[in-house]
């Protein structure tokens, strides 16, 4: 009796519609807003929380930490450095980001389409397994040395990694499909009819596209530099790799800090300035967007 009673009950809980009931006072997407902005804070708020207080609190209670980053040369040197090749980078990816982008607006609905997949393709790829294939390209017995050999362009193989130059090279490559493709919607909402116009005007093609496509295409470009000039500052894998310890950023800095001369008065403090600037960058480059997306007055 026990068993038919329990598949009967069992039948009309599998033809019940359930309804999630909300707790009284809060409805279904206030509590998932809620759980998402506990999650938030445990998972990243709190984390950044406690590395900004250790900064004023290990070894000694106070600011002497910022004082003393401020007057450490080796600390200098990093942060020089990290800002050389960022903005470098930024400025390269910006430039090939452009052209490329240009070159798809321009292209036809075929080509438009094999370029787009190799835009997209290098997100597919591991950052690790990309940064292991251009130490293959580029070291002394890769790839690319051997054909310069072969060519006669070098007498000898000479390094292309574990230097800047495979630092910037590898950065490039990175964040390149995160400029391309902000240009790139912008300027697909560019009417192709307006530099005709121009030209039509008695404007020269330089004109046309300095004076009537360049501006118009203003706010794609500031969506790629804001992308591109905060994921350079935090970049950790990429200059480990192919700066093989000779190129070293903040990034790469913090963690030596942590984990190998456990200074963690030097790691906190140099995490929470590059928070303060990115936070600024963030700041700024919204200002920016709005300026650059907003509408003129009539």
């Amino acid at each position: 009796m026990i068993l038919p009673s329990a598949i009967a009950l069992g039948r009309e809980f599998a033809g019940a519609r359930f309804q999630i009931a909300p707790v009284r006072g809060l409805s279904v997407q206030d509590g998932l807003v809620i759980g998402s902005v506990l999650v938030l804070i445990a998972c990243y708020l709190l984390p950044l929380g406690a590395v900004v207080a250790l900064s004023f609190l290990v070894p000694v209670p106070g600011i002497g930490n910022y004082w003393s980053i401020f007057q450490n040369a080796t600390v200098h040197a990093v942060v020089g450095k990290t800002l050389w090749i960022s903005s470098l980078t930024v400025g390269l990816t910006l430039l090939l980001g452009y052209i490329t982008a240009y070159a798809l607006v321009q292209a036809g609905p075929v080509a438009r389409k094999l370029m787009l997949a190799g835009v997209l393709l290098p997100l597919w790829i591991s950052v690790l397994v990309r940064n292991y294939a251009w130490i293959a390209l580029l070291s002394p017995g890769g790839i690319v040395n051997s054909i310069l050999i072969r060519w006669g362009w070098l007498d000898q193989p000479v390094s292309l990694v574990r230097n800047s130059f495979g630092v910037v090279l590898g950065m490039v490559h990175y964040m390149l499909p995160y400029a391309i493709l902000p240009i790139y919607a912008q300027m697909a909402r560019i009417d192709s009819t307006l530099p005709h116009l121009a030209r039509s005007l008695g404007a020269s093609p330089r004109q046309a596209f300095i004076r009537v496509f360049l501006p118009l295409s203003r706010p794609g470009l500031a969506a790629a530099a804001f992308l591109t000039s905060i994921m350079s500052l935090g970049f950790y894998l990429t200059p480990a790799m192919l700066g093989g310890g000779k190129t070293v950023m903040v990034a790469e800095f913090i963690s030596i800090q942590v984990t190998e001369t456990l200074r963690w008065d030097i790691a906190t403090t140099l995490s929470t300035l590059l928070l303060l600037v990115t936070g600024a960058l963030v700041w700024r480059f919204s200002h920016l967007l709005e300026l650059a997306t907003a509408k003129p007055k009539t």
